[in-house]
């Protein structure tokens, strides 16, 4: 049976194989093995094929290296996202399920956090925290706007020595508040 597309993505380890890709970064299975350096490398190339299969990875290079060809993968255009007509399709159950996915992956990365031989949450900026706070739509879309643009210069950074790497993770719920106050 085929995997929709969000089960492909929610996946935990095609989730941290797509971020490797995330704006425009093209990378061999080696590379993407080197920052991904606890996936075993059958279990990588394993699901970079199933990524491929699913048209969220495409290959957009092979080089020739000896008697082998190596392929250079790239994120499929609008394929690594899962659009608003997706995500309004789901019923409640779907929600759930691809809810838990994902919160399975955000588990696992702290996990990993945690097992590191030294880590300082305060030193390293690492934490969880939940805020409510009460904003109009049009105030909620323009922080969410500038929330994106953020992102959108930090994705744009490559990896050097100086640069940890860093995983944000936003869930956001919504009360729908009709009564007046």
């Amino acid at each position: 049976m085929k995997e929709s597309k969000a089960d492909l993505i929610l996946h935990p380890v095609r989730m941290r194989i797509v971020q490797t890709l995330i704006n425009g970064k093209t990378l061999t299975a080696q590379e993407i093995g080197e920052r991904l350096k606890d996936i075993p490398q059958a279990t990588l190339y394993r699901q970079l094929n199933k990524l491929t299969e699913g048209n969220v990875l495409e290959v957009v290079a092979e080089n020739p290296i000896r008697e082998t060809v190596e392929k250079v993968y790239s994120l499929a255009e609008q394929s690594a996202t899962l659009s608003e007509t997706d995500v309004e399709s789901w019923s409640k159950n779907e929600h759930r399920e691809y809810f838990m996915k994902f919160i399975s992956t955000v588990i696992a990365d702290f996990e990993k956090y945690l097992t590191q031989p030294k880590f300082d949450m305060k030193k390293d900026g690492t934490g969880y925290r939940q805020v409510s706070f009460y904003a109009s739509d049009e105030e909620y879309l323009e922080f969410l706007q500038t929330l994106q643009q953020g992102i959108q210069k930090l994705l744009e950074n490559d990896v050097t020595p100086t640069r940890r790497k860093r995983t944000l993770s936003t869930i956001v719920t919504s009360e729908n508040n009709k009564s007046s106050l």
